[in-house]
């Protein structure tokens, strides 16, 4: 719903539509309208699984035991526009952990 005033998105709050920009609130017609409320689901991404056998590898100091090598693998994490997020597994102690370029 639009606010009458400043033409502003209202979001419901309380019974009424509040309009964030201006401050109006309508009272929301029960019998005319639907509210639906969304919630996004926390999920666990898998970058490197167990299976690291046919990953490159590359000299890189892990941050947890020094170790001078890991294993690595490249993932658009981001928007399209925005570079993308290298991942390294230590091939010693199996840390993981991320480089934003």
């Amino acid at each position: 719903m639009f606010c009458p005033k400043c033409r502003g998105i209202m979001f419901p709050t309380d019974g009424y539509w509040v309009c964030k920009r201006c401050g109006e609130k309508i009272p929301i017609d029960t019998a005319n309208s639907t509210v639906v409320r969304e919630t996004k689901e926390e999920r666990e991404l898998l970058i490197i699984d167990e299976q690291t056998d046919t990953l490159p590898k590359t000299k890189v100091e892990c941050p947890a035991c020094h170790n001078n090598e890991a294993y690595w693998v490249i993932r658009q994490t981001r928007a399209a526009d925005e570079p993308e997020t290298r991942i390294y597994r230590c091939t010693k102690c199996g840390h993981t952990w991320r480089e934003y370029a």
